[in-house]
């Protein structure tokens, strides 16, 4: 994982509490667990057509 052993991790720990305190550290978790799983809801999902100004005003001329 990047080089990165235990030892590293444990102290990327000890910082984090020590800067956020530990009231903090749940709602840090949850966010950024909702933020990797919108993140793969959107990789799984095909692309929605986005319609660009110049077709929004094709489709508005051929209603009239």
């Amino acid at each position: 994982m990047f080089g990165i052993g235990m030892p590293e991790l444990i102290i990327i720990l000890i910082i984090i509490l020590i800067i956020f305190g530990a009231g903090k550290l749940p709602e840090i978790g949850s966010g950024i667990g909702k933020g990797i799983k919108n993140f793969k809801k959107a990789t799984r999902e095909p692309p929605e057509e986005l319609k660009t100004p110049a077709d929004k005003e094709d489709s508005d001329e051929n209603k009239s």
